[in-house]
This record gives C-alpha cells, sequence and structure tokens, in this order.
C-alpha cells in the first residue's frame, strides 16, 4: 500500500503552488515569477533507499531546476543531490548529481537521459547505506560514492529527504547564458511514491548502520554484476561531465576519484 504525502512529508514553502492530488499519492510542485516551491520528509535519517517518481516540467524550462536530495542542512551540510536542469525546448535535460560532506560539495557529475524525463514519471532513487551511496535511474546505477574511509570524509549526519522547483537560471543552463521564458510559466513537476524505506535518526537511534535493515545487508555492500554492466554502459553514453576529469578545476584529481570509477 503506497503511502500518502502527508504520512511522511511536509510543504515547506510556496505553500499556494503545491497541489495534492489523487489523495495525496501525487504533488504538484509549480512555479511562476512569485515563487518556486517545496516539501521534505518529516523524519531525519540516517540510512536508507529513498526514491522518488517524478515528472519534469515540459517545454521551455531553461533556468528551471527541479530538485530531489537529502540533506543535513546547515553550513557544514552532509547533501546527496540530484538536480535536474531545464533547458531550450527540444534540447536535453541534463541530471546533475553531487555529494556533499561537511558542506564541502564541488564533486558534480551530469548525465543526459536516454528518455524525455517530462513525458512520464520515472524513478529516481538514492541508496545510503555504511558502504557507499548509489544513485540510480529507473534502477540502472549512474553513480557511486564509496565509504573508502581514507582521510576522506562520508556523509554520515541525519538527513532529511527534501524536494524543491526553483528559480536556477543564474547558472543551470548553458551556465546562466539561458534565461527563464516565462511565458510558459507556470512551470510544473509532478511527484509521486512517498512510502520511506529509511532507518529513523531520532538522536537515540545510532543503530542505522544495522543489518537488520535490508539496504544495510551484504547485498549492498556492492553492485551487482548486472548493475556493474549497466552501470559502465550509463557512464560510457550518457555521461557528459565528471568533476574527476575537470583539469581546469583541479589539478590533482580529488582523491575519492580513484575509487569510484
Amino acid at each position: 500500500m503506497e503511502s500518502s504525502f502527508d504520512e511522511h512529508y511536509v510543504v515547506t514553502w510556496g505553500q499556494d503552488h503545491v497541489l495534492k492530488l489523487n489523495q495525496s499519492k501525487e504533488v504538484q510542485l509549480s512555479m511562476d515569477h512569485s515563487s518556486g516551491s517545496g516539501f521534505e520528509s518529516k523524519n531525519h535519517y540516517g540510512s536508507g533507499f529513498f526514491q522518488m517518481r517524478i515528472k519534469l516540467p515540459a517545454k521551455d524550462s531553461a533556468g528551471i531546476v527541479t530538485a530531489f536530495y537529502l540533506t543535513s542542512k546547515g553550513n557544514s551540510q552532509d547533501e546527496v543531490d540530484f538536480e535536474f536542469l531545464g533547458n531550450r525546448e527540444g534540447k536535453p535535460i541534463t541530471i546533475q548529481t553531487n555529494v556533499f560532506t561537511k558542506g564541502q560539495g564541488n564533486r558534480e557529475q551530469r548525465f543526459v537521459l536516454w528518455f524525455d524525463p517530462t513525458e512520464d514519471f520515472h524513478a529516481y532513487g538514492i541508496l545510503w547505506n555504511p558502504y557507499h551511496i548509489v544513485f540510480y535511474v529507473d534502477n540502472i546505477p549512474i553513480r557511486v560514492f564509496k565509504n573508502n574511509k581514507k582521510g576522506v570524509s562520508y556523509p554520515s549526519k541525519p538527513m532529511q529527504v527534501v524536494s524543491s522547483l526553483w528559480n536556477g537560471e543564474a547558472w543551470a543552463t548553458d551556465g546562466g547564458k539561458a534565461k527563464i521564458n516565462w511565458a510558459y510559466a507556470p512551470f510544473k513537476a509532478h511527484f509521486q511514491g512517498f512510502s520511506e524505506s529509511g532507518c529513523h535518526m531520532d538522536g537515540l537511534n545510532d543503530a542505522c548502520e544495522s543489518s537488520a535493515y535490508w539496504w544495510n545487508t551484504g547485498k549492498y555492500v556492492g553492485i551487482s554484476v548486472s548493475e556493474q554492466k549497466a552501470f559502465k554502459n550509463a557512464r560510457a553514453k550518457y555521461m557528459n561531465y565528471d568533476y574527476c576529469s575537470d583539469h581546469t578545476r583541479f589539478s590533482v584529481p580529488p582523491d575519492e576519484c580513484q575509487w569510484n570509477q
């Protein structure tokens, strides 16, 4: 039985730009000149598998960012991001992924999609356990960030699930050159899948690494052989930016790059 939005989530901003549909099994976020909108989980988590089905704004969405991420908030936040960067009509929408630890991000990897994410719902998932973080698109792993425990910090603070629709025209499309075409407003993104499979972190629970949770069991220490094949294929065909190979930004690749390929 799929959960309704109100069981696990709450609207956090742009209240008059949020519409609950289908007995609260679906939520529409909208954005116009006056505001965007967003929601977040009521609970904080210490591990889990977090997935939403999302349908992105259609037509000309340049400058519009639709986000689905985990965050601990604050200046030294841990954060795991999916950001969908809108584009001019007919041009591909980019998925930007990022991982922040202790407030430090700059770990962007970007992908073009092998489908039109505005036409239908697709599943975007984040597996977070003591071993690694895996980003999934329709159950295909596109990125792995390993907990190597060798000098590179790993997201470990309690995090909430957040989704939002907002104005990113300063940077999101063509480096900020493509601005929002307000003639297409309001822009609308749709979200489904509000069930939760995460370990609640309430300050007392330090057992979020326990193998009692399915996502922490031995099966999820790495990705499977078939997933490895799909992972390599997705990265070879669809990844169009990797911070690890951006020699202008990093004359020496960051330490984690050597074990996250």
